[in-house]
Formats: C-alpha cells, sequence, structure tokens
C-alpha cells in the first residue's frame, strides 16, 4: 500500500486583522511540519511579509501565481492579492471580511479542482464575511453547499469526539428544527466517519437529550420520546451501537469515556464541555463531505491580535488531523479496491470451472 508523503494543504487565512496568520505562520516557521506535508496558503507576498516582520519569524516561502508551480515541501503563497490589503490588527473591517472570504473561495476553488488535497481554514468573522456572496452562519454550511456530501459539525481531541445535530442556530429554533430525518441522517453521518476517517471498526455513539434530565418522561419535554428515541431504537435494530438519551448535565463528568463519539442536539451543549476538555488541542472538522476539512478551535481573537501570544497549537493539531484523516480515507479506498479485485478474480475462477 503507497502512501503519499507530500500532501498538500490547501489554507485559507481567515480574517486578516486576527490571529489566523499568526498561528498559520507559527505552525509552519517549524521545519518539521515541511517533512510530510505542502501549506498553500491563499492570500500574498505583502501580507505574509508584513505578519512575518509584526512577529519577527525567519523562514523563507514560495511566492505562486498559480496553483502548477507549487513546490512541494515549501510553504507556498498563492498570490490573489496584488497589493497589500489594509491590515488593522485587533479591528474588523470590511476589508478583512472581504479578503477572508476570498481567501476562502479560492482555497475550496483550489480543492474542488485537485490542486491540494486537504483544506484547513482559519478563523472568520461570522457578521463581518457575510455579503452578497456568503450568507451563512459559518464555514460548515458553505462548505456543505460547495462540496459532496452531508455535513456534520465534529469536534475532535484526543480526550472526546462531540457531534451536533444542528450547529450555529438560534437557542429558539432549535427544537422546532429537530426531526426524525435530521437525527437519523446526524448519527449516520458519525458512524460512517468514526469508521472511515478515524479507523473505529464498530464505534459505539451516544445521544445526549435536549431538554433537562432527558425530558424527566414528559414532564420537562418530549422531544427525546417522540422525535430521537425511535430513530435511535431503529439504528440499533440495524448493527449501529447507538444509544441514549444522556442527560447532559451529569454525561461529561465521567460517562463520555464509554463511547467513540457523542452527538448533541445543539452547539453550547456539547461545544462547552468540549473546550473545557480540550481547547488548544480541539479541531472542528466537517465530516461528511467528499473533500476533508478542519480548523481551529477558536476564533479571531482579535483582542490578543499583533500581539505575538497567539498560540497556535490548535492549529497545528487542525494539520496534523486532516492528513491522518486524508491517509485513512485513502487506506479505506484501497482496501475497498483490493475486496472488489479479489471478489472479481473469484467470480472469474468459479466462472472458468464451470465451463471446464
Amino acid at each position: 500500500m503507497t502512501e503519499k508523503t507530500n500532501i498538500r494543504i490547501g489554507i485559507s487565512v481567515g480574517d486578516l486583522n486576527g490571529v489566523g496568520l499568526e498561528v498559520i505562520l507559527k505552525t509552519f516557521a517549524d521545519e518539521r511540519m515541511l517533512e510530510f506535508c505542502t501549506p498553500v496558503l491563499f492570500a500574498s507576498n505583502k501580507v505574509v511579509a508584513f505578519i512575518k516582520k509584526q512577529l519577527n519569524l525567519e523562514f523563507s516561502y514560495n511566492g505562486i501565481v498559480q496553483l502548477s508551480a507549487i513546490i512541494d515541501h515549501k510553504i507556498n503563497v498563492m498570490n490573489i492579492w496584488k497589493e497589500l490589503p489594509t491590515i488593522q490588527l485587533g479591528t474588523p473591517t470590511p476589508e478583512s471580511g472581504k479578503c477572508a472570504l476570498e481567501s476562502l473561495t479560492a482555497a475550496v476553488g483550489a480543492l474542488k479542482e485537485n490542486f491540494v488535497d486537504v483544506l484547513v481554514t482559519a478563523p472568520i468573522d461570522k457578521k463581518n464575511i457575510q455579503s452578497e456572496n456568503f450568507h451563512f452562519p459559518g464555514h460548515t454550511d458553505y462548505l456543505a453547499q460547495e462540496l459532496e456530501g452531508e455535513s456534520l459539525m465534529f469536534m475532535v481531541s484526543d480526550e472526546v469526539r462531540v457531534g451536533l445535530l444542528t450547529d450555529h442556530l438560534p437557542l429558539k429554533e432549535v427544537a422546532k428544527s429537530l426531526t426524525p430525518e435530521l437525527v437519523e441522517k446526524k448519527i449516520r453521518l458519525m458512524e460512517a466517519s468514526l469508521r472511515m476517517d478515524f479507523g473505529i471498526i464498530r464505534p459505539k455513539i451516544a445521544v445526549l437529550g435536549l431538554n433537562p434530565h432527558c425530558g424527566d418522561q414528559g414532564v420537562i419535554g418530549n422531544e427525546e420520546a417522540k422525535i430521537i428515541h425511535p430513530v435511535i431504537e431503529k439504528l440499533y435494530k440495524e448493527g449501529i451501537l447507538v444509544f441514549g438519551t444522556y442527560s447532559a448535565d451529569s454525561f461529561f463528568v465521567a460517562d463520555y469515556k464509554h463511547f467513540d463519539g457523542v452527538i448533541a442536539p445543539y452547539h453550547d451543549q456539547g461545544l462547552i464541555p468540549f473546550k473545557i476538555m480540550s481547547f488548544g488541542k480541539g479541531v472542528n472538522f466537517t465530516a461528511g463531505l467528499s473533500k476533508v476539512r478542519t480548523s481551529p478551535d477558536h476564533g479571531t481573537a482579535y483582542g490578543i491580535a499583533g500581539k505575538g501570544i497567539a498560540d497556535e497549537s490548535s492549529f497545528r493539531e487542525a494539520v496534523y488531523m486532516a492528513v491522518d484523516i486524508y491517509r485513512k480515507r485513502k487506506e479505506n479506498q484501497e482496501l475497498v479496491a483490493n475486496a472488489l479485485d479479489a471478489s472479481s478474480l473469484e467470480k472469474g475462477f468459479l466462472s472458468k470451472e464451470k465451463e471446464e
């Protein structure tokens, strides 16, 4: 089985006035990162030089104007802006929002055309990036439109993996958005991802209840009994190891350790415990898509932008995970192909025996 060693990482740089480029450049200033991957930043030489000077970093990079000029195992900067945008570190501006979208659009385009193998996205400002061409609550929904497949927001660390039934929704919209179809789709997406992307043969999945104490048998709410439990029973009968519902107020004390993945009905219910346990080491992975996309588990952090103190750990973990998942998918594809070849070969032998 061959393993691709020069995996190309397409990187959208996020909001230029946040910490995105700082954590990117700190990550790849370590030359050891270039031994197993090739970063391609969608920005410009002038922007990279500006941030590099701000951080007093020393490294070389390959500026390009066409993707065919990418050099493996080097830092590549794809120039998508001719002039240096106005950078006001710590302050979101219309220009920084526009540049964030241009970087993301260019990186996704390169991913779709296979110039890069995976996508790692630096943080955007969800309000600042809004425009006629971007009207999404975040990366996940945009990528679900641009790439094949169904998306699952999947927060992953060594300690715990948490997926969401609903992601960037106002709390008042969560209950009315839950349907049996949605619950089933998200559980299936998580189960498939745990197998194909993380190599877990028979994953165990826990589903949290929407209401306090899972509704207390209908006293506090009935979404669990009416919507979630029937889906769990159906999928369990199919052989999917899914269990629940579990009360979210105590589940993350210890119960989570018995499962490979956890499904939470809404954003804060899953992400608050995740970030308490894993902040700085966690990765936001968009499961279910035809391409691999990861990002760090933090936002633009305007308050510390330009101070040189942003921690690149989560971004580095996002790069590691993108590479690992890409390799896992390739291995899985080769195993499936080999199994099909073996099956075809066996049928050929049987057919030949019958003829004789």
